[in-house]
């Protein structure tokens, strides 16, 4: 089964738009475990089996597991969510970019050792720096487009003067991913939900593809601006949470609390879509 195959399974299953982000910050852990970064497994475990029911796809962030020496970690909780949730996609959240071997090396990292159904990637550099993903043919490569962050304007607004009608930077990329790079049919594109004018934009450029929408929560990002904008008969969303629902508790309720807020926000996204 390819990813876009499991995520329309998953969503359907589901009924669900909502994607919930690992992000484990050990400081911020309920109770005893607070500070201890051999708990990171155990946290995240817990987040996945209370919401497992209620997602469409898991995102762990490898850099919160890497700067605490927690690789080791990762691969047991990307065992664990094979296991306790076959039917969810996990998109390993890496946000890579480069050529040739080391890209090589980095899809291998992706979905031979994480064994993750898809992952993020810069394409700052270029359509060799995704062939090497795409070599995996059934895995998910979905590719930062127009980000949630400020300094995203920096480059991704910019007109292409030696491009027929100077799109902007993201919207090129956005033609690009729709059309030639998407040998597979498993590319996918971020668009962050603090600019539904331009998830709306995408989606047009773009009208089957995924998007990974990150930044409704606790980046304010509106959750039925983001549906209206990029929901479509044609292309789905997926729409990411990550502190809301980790940190919604800091007590031994942490994971029905992270349950509470992830089922608020599913169905959110439900009633917009509605």
């Amino acid at each position: 089964m390819t990813f876009t195959d499991q995520l329309a399974r998953a969503t359907q299953l589901n009924q669900s738009l909502l994607c919930v982000g690992l992000d484990p910050e050990p400081s911020k852990f309920p109770g005893a475990w607070a500070g201890d970064a051999s708990r990171i497994f155990d946290f995240c475990a817990a987040i996945v089996d209370a919401t497992k029911d209620l997602v469409c796809a898991f995102k762990p962030q490898i850099a919160y597991f890497a700067a605490h020496r927690a690789e080791d970690q990762l691969e047991r909780l990307m065992a664990h969510m094979k296991a306790v949730a076959p039917e969810v996609p996990v998109i390993l959240d890496a946000k890579r970019g480069d050529i040739g071997s080391t890209a090589e090396q980095y899809a291998r990292e992706a979905f031979v050792r994480f064994q993750a159904d898809a992952v993020t990637l810069s394409p700052f550099m270029g359509r060799d720096t995704i062939d090497p993903f795409l070599a995996y043919a059934d895995k998910g490569v979905i590719l930062l487009c127009r980000t949630s962050n400020p300094g995203g304007n920096d480059w991704q607004m910019q007109r292409l003067s030696d491009v027929p009608g100077q799109p902007r930077l993201f919207e090129h990329l956005a033609h690009l991913a729709q059309t030639e790079w998407n040998r597979t049919g498993q590319i996918g594109l971020v668009v962050g939900a603090t600019f539904p004018a331009e998830i709306a934009r995408v989606r047009e450029i773009a009208p089957t593809l995924p998007l990974l929408i990150p930044g409704v929560g606790a980046q304010g990002g509106d959750a039925e601006a983001t549906v209206k904008a990029g929901l479509t008969a044609q292309g789905t969303i997926v729409v990411n949470s990550s502190r809301a629902v980790l940190y919604a508790s800091r007590g031994e309720d942490f994971a029905e609390a992270a349950r509470r807020v992830a089922m608020a926000t599913r169905d959110q996204l439900n009633a917009a879509r509605a």
